[in-house]
């Protein structure tokens, strides 16, 4: 495989179910372009969409998340970083083309996997005092998985059920060919 180390920039979306490790992956993908010495931003696109009230016709707030990382991405870009590096979910093509667009350079996908119960039991760890919350993440698991597969907007994907976040964060990166 073609190792990609242009100081064009470039983009990965680490894309995947809730509980798959998009967040810790995304992390590890950072800090192994640390090490590498290639100038890179982390930004979690679940911090871009908090805000409150959400436009009832926008349920997961995609469009402030859509306007703050236009920005966040031009400043991480304009002081020197040459990839970025992004979790969260993409649902569909129009959602990717918005993404990319709103970054202003080439993204690519990569969707982690993981089999359900594991996600499940990693859920149940990170909601044990949020009854609600663990509801509709449990739900939302299987419900986003069926959706994910089924819109193929992925340019690879990295199975993450049972390896440690560091070696899936190297094939990450090595699949994008980054390193």
């Amino acid at each position: 495989m073609h190792v990609e180390r242009s100081p064009e920039p470039r983009a990965l979306l680490v894309n995947g179910t809730v509980g798959v490790g998009k967040t810790s992956v995304a992390e590890s993908v950072g800090d192994l372009l640390t090490h590498a010495g290639i100038p890179n931003a982390v930004i979690d696109l679940d911090w871009l969409r908090q805000s409150w009230p959400t436009p009832p016709e926008d349920r997961f707030n995609s469009g402030m998340m859509l306007r703050n990382l236009r920005g966040v991405a031009g400043n991480y870009l304009a002081a020197g970083a040459v990839r970025l590096v992004l979790a969260g979910v993409i649902e569909n093509q129009e959602d990717r083309k918005l993404c990319g667009d709103a970054i202003g350079i080439e993204l690519s996908v990569c969707r982690l996997q993981a089999d359900l119960p594991v996600i499940h039991q990693r859920l149940m760890r990170r909601h044990e005092d949020e009854p609600e919350a663990l509801r509709w993440h449990l739900a939302r698991a299987g419900e986003l998985a069926g959706i994910l597969e089924r819109a193929a907007v992925d340019d690879f994907t990295v199975d993450a059920t049972t390896r440690p976040v560091g070696e899936v964060a190297a094939e990450v990166t090595g699949k994008a060919g980054w390193l």
